[in-house]
């Protein structure tokens, strides 16, 4: 469902706007889509931060796991 608003942009903005949607897309269909991907990229940020967090909690684990992995391997 759609819900009307109304925002305030600066008129550089809405020319820039204008002259990427190049005529095939209205302002607010334009708008919706960078706001998606604008939000799609601050949860994929969200989400690799806490990736991270948990790597970098489980580092000395891992990092034993590998060192133990490695002692299994002979010289040829």
């Amino acid at each position: 469902m759609k819900v009307k608003t109304s925002i305030t942009l600066t008129e550089y903005l809405l020319q820039e706007i204008d002259n990427m949607s190049m005529g095939q897309k209205n302002r607010s269909a334009f708008i919706e889509e960078a706001v998606k991907a604008y939000i799609d990229r601050k949860k994929k940020q969200v989400r690799q931060k806490r990736d991270l967090e948990i790597l970098n909690n489980k580092a000395d684990m891992l990092n034993g796991e590998a060192e133990d992995v490695l002692s299994f391997q002979v010289d040829l």
